[in-house]
């Protein structure tokens, strides 16, 4: 009876081809420095904004559009922002939400820039009977992660904000 060979007899073979090329980090520059990965600490520009509309999808008598969110974000050159909103949710909550983020460019010409957004942070505010309306809220913080779409003219900047399957926000802001 003839025995195909297993794995210890092709384990060489495969150790040699490893061995042979290149490492992902040579080929690429690494995935550190396709993501300017660490931050640099240095201040491009702040953002301070609010927010003009907001819509949910599934409206509920108990819902409010009238968020009343202010934020401010720290810009890096390397297109890395942190933030903090204060909002009220959409239960009338006073409620806060720490980021950090990464600007994503689309399209530009001249003054004008459209380009997506991505924030990734810590959502409080959600209390009471309303704790369980967003997932994973312990202890009153819930991870959150929001998707943007925007654009900016000279140092007024728009975003369109999409929370979850709840809902939408426009919001408006001035660079410095």
């Amino acid at each position: 009876m003839s025995r195909r060979p297993g794995l210890t007899a092709l384990l060489p073979g495969l150790m040699s081809l490893l061995a042979a090329s290149p490492a992902p980090a040579e080929t690429a520059g690494g995935w550190r420095e396709r993501l300017d990965w660490p931050p640099a600490m240095e201040l491009s520009h702040v953002l301070v904004q609010t927010s003009l509309y907001t819509d949910h999808f599934s409206p509920d008598p108990e819902h409010t559009n009238n968020q009343q969110l202010m934020a401010v974000e720290l810009h890096n050159p390397e297109l890395w922002f942190t933030g903090f909103a204060r909002f009220k949710n959409s239960f009338d909550q006073d409620s806060h939400y720490l980021y950090v983020g990464r600007e994503l460019p689309i399209w530009e010409s001249g003054d004008t820039r459209v380009r997506a957004k991505l924030t990734a942070g810590a959502l409080h505010g959600y209390r009471g009977e309303y704790r369980d309306k967003i997932p994973f809220n312990r202890h009153e913080v819930a991870p959150a992660i929001l998707p943007t779409v925007g654009a900016s003219w000279k140092r007024l900047e728009g975003d369109l904000i999409v929370f979850g399957a709840a809902g939408l926000m426009v919001t408006a802001g001035w660079r410095f």
